[in-house]
């Protein structure tokens, strides 16, 4: 176990480096390529961003799928979260009554930002304080997200302040896609640019 635990923490480092020097781009800036949209809302690419918007009177969840799967990563990207509930789901499953199924690291124009909510699983994972949130979170303006997924080992910063660290997370999916959500009964306005991941 020591052995094992050793050379997660080895990955994990190696993707820090990897990160700054090998990432590669999650879509191409242009076009929702190698991405599918379930649900409702909508989703535009507008000034080189993704803009997802949901109004409220939508009584279902939509999300904007990767149509492929991952497994050991750093994904960084920046978010504006302008109104509602948004969020960076990792390692998730199509299914479920939300649509999708798995972890996410919470976006919200307001609250919670930067913690972890397992959906149709868990709940809250790990639920900042409010008075942290203001220390790391730049309200209606660009805020950087860094996901990093390697083993069992998951973690998120928000503007370079660690937010959620679980270095032992073994009742999590250790693979599978990433999606970006728009919550359902909320009128949501987010948008999410330079998404950039660096796979092990």
């Amino acid at each position: 176990m020591k052995r094992v635990a050793c050379t997660l923490v080895i990955l994990a480092a190696a993707l820090n480096v990897v990160a700054t020097d090998q990432s590669k781009p999650l879509w191409d800036g242009q076009t929702l390529t190698g991405w599918h949209r379930i649900g409702k809302g909508d989703w535009k690419i507008e000034g080189g961003a993704i803009h997802g918007t949901h109004r409220k009177s939508e009584g279902d969840y939509g999300h904007l799928v990767s149509d492929r799967s991952y497994t050991n990563f750093m994904v960084r990207f920046k978010f504006k979260a302008l109104q509602g509930n948004s969020g960076f789901y990792f390692r998730i499953e199509e299914k479920g009554w939300s649509g999708v199924s798995g972890c996410q690291a919470e976006i919200d124009a307001k609250n919670d930002i930067g913690g972890l909510y397992e959906t149709n699983g868990r709940g809250w994972i790990v639920k900042p304080k409010a008075v942290d949130v203001k220390d790391w979170f730049k309200p209606g303006d660009w805020n950087e997200m860094v996901v990093s997924a390697v083993g069992h080992h998951v973690s998120v910063r928000v503007n370079g302040k660690l937010t959620a660290d679980l270095p032992k997370d073994i009742q999590g999916r250790v693979s599978g896609k990433l999606a970006l959500q728009l919550h359902a009964h909320q009128d949501v306005d987010v948008w999410f640019k330079e998404l950039e991941i660096a796979e092990q």
